[in-house]
C-alpha cells in the first residue's frame, strides 16, 4: 500500500510540475514569440523608406482590421542581404 500512495505522490507531483511549466510558457513565453510573428509578417508586407546604413526604418503596412495603412518600425532590409 506504501508503494502506491508513493508512486500516486510522485504522479502528482509530475503533472503539477508539467502544469507549472506550461503556465510559465503561456504567460511569458509565448507572448514574446506571438508579438516577433506578428511585427515579422507586418514588417514583410510593408513598404519601407531606409537610408543605406540604417538598421531601423520607417515603413508603412495595410492593416486589414483598420482598414488603413499604419506605420511600423521595420529592419532594414538592405542590410540583410
Amino acid at each position: 500500500m506504501k508503494e502506491a500512495t508513493g508512486e500516486l505522490n510522485m504522479t502528482v507531483i509530475t503533472v503539477v510540475a508539467i502544469a507549472a511549466v506550461a503556465a510559465f510558457f503561456y504567460a511569458v513565453v509565448w507572448p514574446s514569440i506571438q508579438s516577433s510573428i506578428q511585427q515579422g509578417t507586418k514588417c514583410a508586407d510593408a513598404i519601407c523608406q531606409c537610408n543605406d546604413g540604417d538598421k531601423t526604418c520607417p515603413c508603412q503596412y495595410y492593416d486589414a482590421d483598420a482598414g488603413s495603412y499604419s506605420s511600423i518600425t521595420c529592419a532594414n532590409r538592405a542590410d540583410n542581404d
